[in-house]
């Protein structure tokens, strides 16, 4: 069989807990969700430490690891899994020697190729395809995660700006799909399209493995 994409959540930037807390259960009871990637205002170590503490448990009692954007500090000192780190530079280096083994470090905001290749070298657990500042086309974002998935072993996080782009995410083999602002912002709630989203998952592998089957 198949294995199916997992699911990795983006969160908005938040500056509290209190009202996203019952956002992010709802979404984490709907359906199995692998890792949540919590992202804070840079500026307030206060609210930064007060929002990490109210949501690491939350998120880990449902089975998913909670990594932080950029900041290995935050990532210690309040028991999150591990840290999410832009680019294959310094800080890539910098969160790989401060983290591993004992914690996830994953990497996004790869503008090419080339740097795609470099993060891969490092020892990342995973590369996020569909994160940079300015979203590129579907197709080149589809094509990297197609050309990544079939060549190298270090798992993709595939970012869907769209619903409608989680089945070819998906079929393209990328191992995650990324939830950001299509989850949070649809309107039905996420509940309803996490379930969604991972009903059209299995459905893709389930495809996958009829295919492979009649091969």
């Amino acid at each position: 069989m198949i294995d199916s994409a997992r699911l990795y959540l983006v969160t908005p930037v938040l500056d509290s807990h209190e009202a996203f807390a019952p956002v992010l259960t709802a979404a984490l009871d709907a359906a199995p969700v692998d890792c949540v990637l919590l992202r804070l205002p840079p500026h307030d170590d206060g609210l930064r430490r007060k929002v990490a503490t109210a949501l690491t448990p939350l998120v880990q009692e449902r089975g998913a690891a909670l990594l932080i954007e950029a900041d290995t500090r935050l990532a210690a000192a309040v028991g999150a899994d591990g840290v999410h780190v832009e680019g294959a530079g310094d800080d890539l280096a910098s969160a790989l020697g401060s983290m591993k083994p004992a914690r996830i470090v994953g990497c996004g905001r790869l503008p090419d190729r080339d740097a795609a290749m470099e993060a891969g070298e490092t020892g990342v657990d995973y590369l996020m395809f569909g994160d940079e500042a300015e979203v590129a086309p579907f197709d080149e974002r589809l094509d990297r995660v197609g050309w990544w998935a079939e060549i190298f072993q270090v798992p993709c996080v595939a970012m869907a700006a769209s619903l409608d782009e989680v089945k070819p995410l998906a079929e393209a083999s990328a191992e995650f799909i990324g939830l950001g602002d299509a989850l949070w912002d649809d309107p039905r709630g996420a509940a309803a399209v996490i379930a969604e989203v991972a009903a059209t998952l299995a459905a893709v592998a389930e495809a996958k493995a009829a295919a492979l089957a009649g091969s």
